[in-house]
């Protein structure tokens, strides 16, 4: 079955169209997403924000991380679980837009650098002072998670206007109501 026949059977299942028939799901679905979204992009800016030494210059990194990583690993579980609700309202529009597939890959990236950076500070040794200012690569990859984690944000939205901005939204559309 091609992603667009899985994505029209999705959309016909009881389960979506309950979802898509009741009014108060896909606002409140969005606005949760939105929020965690919110979460996730502030507890990823404070610790890129430590990196650079620009704030909490006086807390050790571990301390910071420590303090944000909950916030950042709860806000994706429930962006994850409001998202994949969201993907069953509308799966012909999402799984057929390339602003969502380049959005899942990034968000991919997102997770597993998170992941290691969790692992790298865990491994640090307690006993040391905080370095400051961080490596140059550190910093720089702070910088990247910040610019990554951004344009995971604009891909969310830009899936409302896939067709204007990559022009193939028809085509996906007509394969799968063909």
């Amino acid at each position: 079955m091609s992603l667009a026949g899985f994505a029209a059977w999705l959309q016909a299942t009881s389960f979506s169209t309950t979802l898509q028939s009741t009014a108060w799901v896909v606002p409140l679905l969005q606005s949760l997403h939105i929020l965690m979204i919110g979460v996730v992009f502030v507890s990823i800016l404070a610790v890129a924000l430590k990196v650079l030494g620009w704030l909490r210059v006086d807390e050790p990194l571990e301390r910071v991380w420590s303090r944000f990583a909950p916030f950042l690993w709860t806000g994706l579980v429930v962006m994850a679980t409001t998202g994949l609700l969201l993907v069953v309202t509308e799966p012909v529009r999402e799984l057929t837009s390339i602003s969502f597939r380049i959005k899942m890959l990034l968000l991919l990236v997102g997770i597993a650098g998170a992941v290691a950076f969790g692992r790298r500070i865990a491994r640090l040794p307690k006993h040391l002072p905080d370095l400051q200012p961080q490596p140059a690569l550190m910093r720089a990859a702070a910088i990247a998670t910040v610019v990554l984690w951004l344009v995971v944000i604009f891909l969310g939205r830009a899936i409302a206007y896939d067709d204007a901005i990559w022009g193939q939204g028809e085509a996906a559309q007509d394969e799968v109501t063909g």
